[in-house]
């Protein structure tokens, strides 16, 4: 049986950070992943390509993007080697003061100057570059800034994609040649279907890649599915199982320590099932204090062909719309209109009863604007998506219920609206500028079910085991040399894109542990 100082579950964020950063510090390292290792030309031209753009195993599906589905939330989220960066939006912001000051680990440390060197760390490993380049849908989004009177607070996003000269290929041009060769952005808005351009800094070009020449070893394709304390105290057995075959080849593997980064669905569902048999003693606390930005996600499909909204990076632009609240476009690549067909019109309303009556109504009133819409020639090249996000807190908690399955509950407050009156606001004015009709996910209006891809916290920190599941420093409470690092980790609401800040927080955590 093979063994390594640290095995990590998960290749997302956190996860690699940890494999770098240990394998830097002179660890034998093993990161297990239950997704598949795509090169660029391996991501699907569209998302119409289903099977290598979603993660559903049972169909034989096995592509980078994950849709959990909760009575509460529907959650997206990042499968493969190199985790969410696959398929996320390249977006880097660095959150706000009240970050810092507000949840469960708020008194642990003087977060906001002790992250600041990790957030820089974060920012040059991620090759965070300010976006060069506005397009139709940016610069919609500037008029709206402008009509809102917020022209001050609209900006180019920072993001982790290398733009040089586009379509040309360069060698290593973050980490003195020990990296591997890029190819600047050519603009195709590709990125969450997956860069085919070797453009975007996914985690398998950055901290993967270094932690690999540093003998860290990548094990794709596998699933963890237990975790024994061994009887010596000296370390941990880690059971796991191939993941995409029929049969699933099982092996298991010692290590001294264990950091999970499976993200949220991956972490708190396993050591949930975890607590009731090999590791009884982690905090009461696992699965509280699950929270999202409070999110909205709205599409405006422009009407008369006149706007190409599929060109730029992912998210090219953001508007600070007030101090709670923040406004980006999103896109994909023309082809990729796979979305429309889950897609209904945007109606306002709390109550899914008199929303279905108010689709019903738009479509007797305006047949063919809304026809227009559903069958328009290239979907993606006449839609953006507007992610409108808050720092304003409601939480969920995630469970085992009676049966065995894992489901979310309200923890505290209201839980997380589908209609978000001031996102509605700014989409109309958005559709507005671009002559657009606005259209939501199905759950949205029909079940008040509303979509996150920021799904955060479940293993929060606290001065203790009664307050948190881990210390200020990642180690759970109860267990020598288990940590967990990933965004089940987020301890208060970030409102901005998550990514960064679980790269910082995973930079200092590691940063605490002694070289080997």
């Amino acid at each position: 049986m093979k063994e390594y100082d640290y095995i990590i579950i998960g290749s997302g964020f956190g996860g690699s950070v940890s494999a770098l950063r240990l394998a830097e510090k002179g660890y034998k390292v093993l990161v297990i992943e239950k997704g598949r290792w795509y090169k660029s030309k391996d991501f699907p031209k569209s998302n119409w390509n289903l099977k290598k753009w979603l993660w559903f195993p049972k169909l034989k599906w096995h592509g980078i993007m994950k849709m959990s589905f909760f009575r509460h939330i529907t959650i997206i989220s990042g499968v493969g080697v190199g985790g969410g960066s696959l398929v996320y939006a390249n977006t880097l912001p660095i959150p706000k003061k009240a970050f810092y000051k507000t949840g469960s680990w708020k008194s642990l440390a003087d977060w906001e100057n002790e992250l600041k060197p990790h957030y820089q760390t974060a920012l040059k490993m991620l090759g965070a570059t300010k976006n060069p380049k506005l397009f139709d849908g940016d610069l919609a989004l500037e008029k709206l800034s402008k009509e809102i009177n917020r022209e001050k607070d609209f900006d180019k996003t920072n993001v982790a994609v290398f733009f040089g000269e586009p379509d040309v290929k360069v060698a290593d041009p973050y980490f003195n040649g020990k990296g591997p060769e890029r190819v600047g952005c050519n603009f195709c808005g590709g990125c969450m279907t997956g860069c085919r351009n070797n453009s975007k800094n996914t985690l398998d070009k950055n901290y993967l890649f270094l932690a690999q020449q540093l003998g860290a070893d990548i094990l794709a394709e596998n699933e963890v599915y237990d975790v024994i304390e061994n009887k010596q105290k000296d370390g941990y057995t880690v059971y796991l199982k191939n993941s995409t075959s029929f049969f699933k080849k099982k092996m298991k593997i010692k290590a001294k320590g264990v950091v999970f980064s499976g993200g949220v669905l991956g972490t708190i569902k396993l050591l949930l099932k975890l607590k009731k048999s090999s590791l009884p003693h982690i905090s009461n606390q696992l699965g509280m204090d699950i929270r999202t930005n409070n999110e909205s996600l709205i599409s405006v499909t422009n009407l008369d062909g006149k706007k190409d909204l599929s060109k730029g990076v992912a998210i090219g632009s953001i508007l600070h719309t007030d101090k709670d609240s923040h406004l980006e476009i999103c896109r994909y690549s023309s082809g990729s209109g796979f979305w429309k067909t889950t897609h209904l019109p945007y109606v306002s309303g709390k109550f899914p009863i008199i929303n279905i009556f108010k689709i019903t109504v738009s479509f007797l009133r305006n047949p063919l604007s809304l026809l227009k819409m559903y069958l328009v020639k290239d979907w993606a090249k006449s839609t953006a998506t507007l992610l409108f996000m808050q720092t304003l807190d409601s939480k969920l908690k995630f469970k085992k219920n009676i049966l065995g399955v894992f489901s979310s509950r309200i923890a505290e407050g209201k839980k997380p609206r589908a209609y978000i009156p001031r996102a509605a606001e700014l989409a109309k004015k958005y559709a507005k500028i671009i002559n657009g009709k606005a259209t939501v996910f199905a759950l949205e209006p029909l079940a008040g079910i509303p979509s996150t891809a920021h799904i955060l916290g479940g293993a929060v920190m606290g001065e203790n085991i009664n307050e948190g599941v881990i210390d200020k420093n990642n180690l759970v409470f109860g267990y020598d040399n288990l940590l967990i690092i990933d965004g089940s980790m987020i301890s208060s609401n970030p409102g901005v894109n998550p990514s960064l800040s679980i790269t910082a927080i995973a930079e200092r955590a590691i940063s605490k542990i002694k070289n080997k």
